[in-house]
Order: structure tokens, then C-alpha cells, then sequence
């Protein structure tokens, strides 16, 4: 199954500056993300390298929470440095109620 609204993924700037390349507060999944070349000041360059993620693999776990339903999905993403192989990640997307805007939640190795 595809991410619905695939068209429409959306990745805050606060999520991937302030979480997944901030190790204060990102810890391990910060530590893995810069340690594949990502860097908070291109910070747009993680954010399509998840966003290509979620688009080119299935939906691997739907959850349903009180916000709207969750998508996981597993898959490999480009880095920096054209890695090989290239890393295994989950990214884990929110589709809120009443929304056609899937958002980023977070993302990690898996």
C-alpha cells in the first residue's frame, strides 16, 4: 500500500533541526543522521531524502491513534555522501483527521 496523499508529504523545518539533526534532544537518531553527511544548516537535504523514502516504498505498519492514522514505512535512503549500501530507515507519518497532508513524525534506523 502506498502513503496516501503522497503528493502532499510535509517535513517541518523544526522537526529535522530541532529533533533528527539536534543531538541534544535527537540523540541516537541525530547522532545517525549527521553521521551519514546530514547537516542542520541543509537541512532540506534530509527532508527530501525522506520524502523520496516514503514515496518510493509501501507502507509497512498503519496504526490508528486519536490524531488520525499513522504510517510506517521502511525503505532505504540516498545520503550526502551516495552511502552503499544504502541505509535502512523508518519514517513514520501522520495523516490527521480531516487532513490530506501526511506529516512527518520521526524517523530512525531500523
Amino acid at each position: 500500500m502506498e502513503l496516501p496523499f503522497i503528493a502532499s508529504l510535509r517535513v517541518d523545518q523544526s522537526k529535522i533541526t530541532g529533533y533528527l539533526l539536534n543531538e541534544r534532544t535527537g540523540r541516537g537518531k541525530a547522532t545517525f543522521f549527521l553521521r551519514l553527511g546530514f547537516h542542520a544548516e541543509d537541512w532540506e537535504t534530509l527532508a527530501a531524502a525522506l520524502k523520496a523514502q516514503a514515496r518510493d516504498n509501501p507502507v509497512a505498519l498503519t496504526v490508528d491513534s486519536p490524531y488520525g492514522k499513522r504510517y510506517s514505512v521502511d525503505g532505504a535512503i540516498g545520503t550526502p555522501d551516495n552511502r552503499q549500501p544504502r541505509p535502512k530507515v523508518r519514517t513514520v507519518w501522520i495523516l490527521e483527521t480531516g487532513t490530506e497532508v501526511p506529516r512527518l513524525i520521526t524517523a530512525h534506523p531500523v
